[in-house]
Parts: structure tokens; C-alpha cells; sequence
């Protein structure tokens, strides 16, 4: 009988799936979108019911895709996007809206980790620093604000902890996905108990613990009944989205990277040394998770950037999509290919909802500098591509610096990277050539591929490298580089110059709202 594997991953704006057969071939795939609730200034969420449901039709769909009886699955793998979490009670049922990446909510218990703890403390041990992403500081928010919602909380939960959950009835974490939950010993690799006594928080609060490479149970026969798989399938632990993309797409070896361009704008760099850097985001990495950590500086609307300008303001392009089958995002490229580097003057500042590496500034928000009457809506898309490059390109440079091992090209794969112009603007203002992976289904590939490892069929990663095919290499242009680091010059000093500003104008938003 055929062995077959199945990947699930929960991005910040939709899910994921696909299967893949015993020789690592694709077999189906689907996808579907979800909302991004924003009920207030900073507050970014999902319904986490929705999770289950569309986890249901994605599998469903994918099975009847791949013209397969359910038991053909022998293994599965969910990941998620990161930081997330959905608080559930001691039945598992979810309470109020999940949190996802975007949420800015908890400033002041942020400001008081500082001044009770330090940020120094924090990072030296959990590799990480304090700011608005583990989510540690949500459930602060939780406790000071909704009291009584917080006593029911039994566990807090990353989004594959509780689609995992929902396959096993058990409640689980993996190792990687605990860095983001804030009080975890990215060295020691366990929760950190004093830390989080300290914080105000219990270890209890938490599920275990468990590695990438761990089967955490088996698929109930309720579940079973509710997506059409077969009841007894082996689920493994999980790991992040951005690892189950690296192995998709063959960046498994230390000095390894990739970049893609999903809700986040984001890139990882695989590496053995544990000399976490304080600006960045690390995390440990599924292939080798012993030994290999993966640092990932990332850009927090880099993808997001351009479905905003999609939403909400491409009425004619979303109409096009609905009624002829064209896609809107290249209709927006089409708008932006024969602008010139620079978008002629115009600077865009990609922080729609706070920023993450290097500058980490929760309170920063859109700029869009030098705006004239000969600008149209192509200049402001290239700009705004151009922008995230910038934001990207500010942490690669400090990590240039660092003489951290990089093997190149940069290997480009997920969301935004599949449009042409988006991969040139970044192989110029990086200076670094760059590659396409031909085959982009993205995490939940590498999910699927994970489980198939871990229940034995595929004897290590290795075949990956094998599977995975590059295409499109580009290679820098050293005269749009000068060009782009002129603009970059004053990116940065646009920032420099009005990021206090940016507390004045949330104190006015508050006061008025």
C-alpha cells in the first residue's frame, strides 16, 4: 500500500494544506483565507473556531484531490506562524479571539516587564528579547484587563498546539514554537520557572513540551469523523511555519537562508552558535534541533504591505479577479514593473501595525514620504515593495557584519516572492543574488515531509536538497544598488526623525477615538 503524508500550516491571513506521496511528490493542495479581526487600534486576532473549520475542508478537499482512501495518510504535521496563541479551558473550548503576530495591544506590561525584570535579564536567558511578541505579555494583557476570562484559562496554546488538540485531544507544544511564548530557555530548552514567576505567571499555564521530531498521539475517531481521516493516523509535535518552509524548499545546513514575503516580510539564516543576536528573533530549527538554531529577522507587514493596498484600494483589480480569473496582485505588479528604482521620489515606511527587527518599535505605523501630483497608484506600489526591502535589508546588513556563515543565493519561496519585480527590488537592495524555488506550495510541504520522517518512511531530510529545484536566479545591479542605498540612507533617517512623534500621534488617536 502507497504511503502518503499531510502538512497543515496557519499563516497569519489563511491555512495551508497539501499531501505528498512516499517519493516526496506533491499530490494536492489547498488553501482558504480567514479575517484578521481588528476590533481596536493595535488589536490584531482571529476566531479561533475558525481554525478546526476550515482545517476540516482543507483536509477533506485535499483527500478527495489526491483520489485517496483516508488510510493512505501515515503521518501529520501542523504549523503555524508565529507568535499566535488561542487560550482554551480545561474542555479545550477557545476563549475570546486568538492573538496573532500583528497585536499591539500590550504596551504597558511591556513598559512594566522592563522596569520589574529588565530587558536584559529576559534576553540573557531566553535568547530573545522583551518586546510586543512573546506572548507572555498577552496574557498579562488577559490577567489586568479581563479578569474573569483569564481564570478560565486552563492552557495557552499556539495555533498547531490547538489543531493538535483537535486531532488528539492532547494538549502539546513544540520546543520551537515555546520560544515565542516568552519565559523559555532557548539554550536549556525547557520553560524557565523563576522567570516566569516573576513575570506572574505559572509553568501550569503552558502544556508540554515536546520536540519536532516527537508523535504526540493519534487522530480520535471524532476527529476522524469530522475531517475524513482515519481515525489512528500519527500526529506529530509541530514546528513553526517559517522551518517547515526551509525544509520545502531545501534550506536544511547551517548557513543556509531563505527569505519569503507572507503577512510578515521575513528571512532565516540556519547556524549552530548560540550568540543570539539582541536585535534579532532565533529560534531552534526542526532539521538537527539538538544542535542548529535558525535566526529570523522579520519585517511584521511585508507581504501584508501590499494585500492592504489589495483590500483597500483595488476595487477595479478584486472586481477583475471575481469576474475573469485575474489574479489582482499581478494586476497591481503590472501597475509598478516600469516605475524606475526609487519610485521617482517616493519613500514608503512599511510599519502598518508596529515593527519587529532591527528597530522594534510597537508604536511605529505607515509613512508615505513625498507624495507629488506626478505620483500614481504604480509608484506607490513599487515604493511600498521597495520599502519592505528596505525594512528587510535593515537587518541583513547587521548580520553581514556579524561574519555569520551565509550560503548563497538567497533562496526566495513563499507569498510575495512569486512576483518577478518584488524578487529584483530585493536582489538589488540586498546586493546578493537570489533564486526561485519552482515548486512553492511552502510549509505545509515541509510539514507533510516532516511527517514522513518522523514516522520513518524518509530516512532523514536529506532528499529536500533533492527535491527542491531553483529557477529565475537574478543577480544584482550594482548602479540600482547605489541607487537603492541613497534612498535607504534617507529611509532611515525618516524613521530617526519622526519615531517620537509616533507616541504623540497614538496618545491623540486614543484621546478621540
Amino acid at each position: 500500500m502507497a504511503s502518503f503524508f499531510l502538512g497543515l500550516d496557519y499563516g497569519t491571513g489563511g491555512a495551508k494544506g497539501c499531501i505528498i506521496d512516499g517519493e516526496g511528490t506533491l499530490k494536492s493542495y489547498a488553501f482558504e483565507e480567514y479575517p484578521i479581526i481588528n476590533l481596536r487600534p493595535g488589536w490584531s486576532e482571529h476566531d479561533p473556531a475558525l481554525y478546526w473549520e476550515i482545517a476540516c475542508r482543507i483536509i477533506s478537499k485535499c483527500i478527495k484531490d489526491a483520489e485517496l482512501d483516508h488510510g493512505d495518510i501515515k503521518g501529520i504535521t501542523v504549523s503555524s506562524a508565529l507568535p499566535c496563541m488561542v487560550m482554551v479551558d480545561d474542555k479545550g473550548e477557545p476563549i475570546n479571539n486568538a492573538y496573532n503576530l500583528m497585536d499591539r495591544r500590550a504596551t504597558e506590561e511591556v513598559l512594566w516587564l522592563k522596569e520589574k525584570i529588565g530587558e536584559k535579564k529576559i534576553f540573557d536567558i531566553t535568547g530573545n528579547r522583551l518586546d510586543d511578541h512573546p506572548s507572555v505579555v498577552n496574557l498579562l494583557w488577559e490577567k489586568n484587563n479581563r479578569k474573569k476570562d483569564y481564570t478560565l484559562i486552563y492552557k495557552a496554546l499556539s495555533i498547531e498546539g490547538f489543531i493538535n488538540l483537535k486531532l488528539t485531544g492532547k494538549y502539546t507544544m513544540v520546543h520551537q514554537n515555546a520560544t515565542f511564548m516568552g519565559g523559555y530557555d532557548l539554550r536549556k530548552k525547557s520553560f524557565d520557572e523563576g522567570l516566569l514567576e516573576e513575570i506572574g505567571l505559572t509553568r501550569e499555564i503552558f502544556p508540554g513540551l515536546y520536540y519536532s521530531r516527537d508523535i504526540i498521539g493519534e487522530v480520535t475517531k471524532q476527529a476522524a469523523d469530522q475531517t475524513g481521516l482515519k481515525a489512528g493516523i500519527p500526529v506529530t509535535a509541530g514546528q513553526s511555519d517559517f522551518n517547515g518552509s526551509c525544509i520545502a524548499s531545501g534550506v536544511i545546513n547551517e548557513g543556509d537562508i531563505q527569505s519569503n514575503l507572507g503577512t510578515c516580510g521575513n528571512f532565516g539564516i540556519i547556524h549552530k552558535d548560540t550568540d543570539f543576536m539582541y536585535e534579532m528573533i532565533a529560534m531552534i530549527f526542526t532539521v538537527n534541533e539538538d544542535e542548529n538554531y535558525i535566526t529570523i529577522p522579520t519585517t511584521t507587514t511585508g507581504g501584508m504591505s501590499l494585500r492592504f493596498i489589495r483590500d483597500k484600494f483595488s476595487h477595479l483589480e478584486l472586481a477583475a479577479e471575481k469576474s475573469f480569473g485575474l489574479d489582482a496582485y499581478d494586476l497591481l505588479n503590472d501597475q509598478a514593473k516600469d516605475v524606475p528604482p526609487g519610485s521617482e521620489g517616493l519613500i514608503v515606511l512599511p510599519f502598518l501595525t508596529g515593527e519587529r527587527t532591527p528597530i522594534w518599535d510597537s508604536q511605529a505605523r505607515g509613512v508615505v514620504f513625498g507624495l507629488s501630483l506626478n505620483h500614481d497608484k504604480g509608484h506607490w506600489i513599487r515604493a511600498t515593495m521597495e520599502g519592505v526591502a528596505f525594512a528587510m535589508y535593515d537587518s541583513f546588513r547587521l548580520i553581514k557584519e556579524t561574519d555569520r556563515k551565509i550560503n548563497y543565493p538567497i533562496v526566495m519561496h513563499e507569498g510575495g516572492a512569486k512576483s518577478n519585480l518584488w524578487r529584483h527590488i530585493i536582489t538589488d537592495v540586498f546586493n546578493t543574488p537570489t533564486v526561485l524555488t519552482k515548486q512553492r506550495t511552502g510549509a505545509p510541504f515541509g510539514d507533510a515531509y516532516l511527517a514522513g520522517v518522523v514516522t520513518g518512511h524518509f530516512k532523514d531530510f536529506s532528499m529536500c536538497k533533492e527535491l527542491a529545484e531553483y529557477i529565475e536566479q537574478m543577480d544584482p545591479d550594482p548602479k540600482k544598488h547605489e541607487i537603492y542605498m541613497e534612498y535607504f540612507e534617507l529611509y532611515k533617517k525618516i524613521y530617526e526623525d519622526i519615531k517620537d512623534d509616533y507616541t504623540k500621534i497614538a496618545r491623540l488617536r486614543d484621546k478621540y477615538q
